[in-house]
């Protein structure tokens, strides 16, 4: 049965401008970190964007290396876009990005020119694009000059392969001086992408201020923490978890008595504002108006209903987030 959109997806949807550029992103933006490669079902991953495209979410993140193996989520992407959503390019952001290792030998991970021009070309391939809306350098490379890998950034501008560019888990020290340099080209840093969570707090001491004075949005990946902000792990590990998949990245080592006492906490805190406790955890992101979106990982399309009620309750009173900070001291 073919995919037809929902004619009210724009109705409840909180879109925000990203920073002080043109371009307003949904107040949740789907990831397709986990679940979207060729180890996950591919008709469980259509069945995710087309809900989170039906609820409004017009924003899809990717990577090079998402999957596994790397390069299978753009892939699976690119499926999808070509038989539900080619109509609707023109109402998408898509985003991609690298930066960590894509493929063997020294052309394949980190910040060069030669790297990032490569791999832009492979994803735009993938996906059967002839453009991202927004290109990323994944990370800060220690030994590649930055001015270099900004020099990259702003020649994929100038050609037209990606309309905006961003920057992803660099300092906020790193961030001015990439944002200098873009300048310096006549580019512009669009967005920044920080893994930020109620259990990750770092881009409080001093990058949201950076972002801030820059013009530069901000759209954290793991608002939930990979799942430990939610009820999830309140009574062990379920076995469709991530901290039980072999090739996931949360570990059952992190998930301590000490986190399990704090997302108890916050998680009777959540049941007073009636939200669950992924549903406060993406609204506490969203707090901050520099906080442009807030970067969802989901498995199943229940989750993504579930995160988007987010919206409905986003104010915090003095009290609340004082018990909020308390707990997490």
């Amino acid at each position: 049965m073919s995919y037809k959109a929902a004619e009210n997806r724009y109705k409840t949807m909180i879109y925000n401008r990203c920073g002080s550029s043109g371009l307003k992103l949904p107040a949740i933006s789907l990831g397709l970190w986990h679940n979207f490669g060729d180890v996950d079902d591919l008709s469980n991953c259509r069945s995710m964007i087309h809900r989170a495209f039906d609820l409004g979410i017009t924003h899809f993140d990717l990577a090079n290396n998402y999957g596994p193996p790397p390069g299978s989520a753009e892939s699976n992407f690119g499926k999808i876009l070509k038989s539900d959503l080619k109509g609707h390019r023109d109402e998408l952001v898509i985003s991609s990005k690298a930066g960590y290792l894509m493929w063997p030998g020294p052309y394949g991970d980190w910040g060069s020119k030669k790297y990032l021009v490569s791999s832009l070309d492979q994803s735009l391939e993938r996906m059967g694009l002839d453009y991202v809306d927004i290109f990323y350098s994944h990370r800060p490379d220690p030994e590649t000059p930055i001015e270099e890998t900004m020099g990259a950034l702003d020649h994929i501008l100038k050609q037209g392969k990606a309309l905006y560019v961003g920057i992803s888990n660099y300092s906020a020290e790193q961030t001015r001086t990439a944002c200098a340099i873009l300048k310096e080209f006549g580019s512009r840093c669009l967005i920044h992408q920080p893994n930020y969570s109620m259990l990750n707090r770092w881009i409080e001491d001093g990058l949201l201020d950076v972002l801030g004075d820059e013009g530069v949005g901000c759209i954290p990946f793991c608002p939930l923490a990979q799942g430990m902000l939610t009820d999830k792990y309140l009574k062990g590990i379920p076995k469709d978890s991530r901290a039980a998949k072999p090739h996931g990245f949360l570990q059952k080592d992190r998930i301590t008595e000490e986190v399990l006492k704090k997302i108890d906490s916050l998680n009777r805190v959540a049941g007073e504002r009636n939200q669950s406790l992924a549903q406060m955890s993406i609204a506490w992101i969203l707090r901050d108006r520099r906080v442009t979106s807030a970067l969802i990982g989901t498995s199943r399309v229940e989750q993504i209903e579930q995160n988007v009620k987010a919206l409905d309750n986003l104010e915090f009173s003095e009290e609340e987030l004082k018990k909020i900070d308390e707990i997490l001291k």
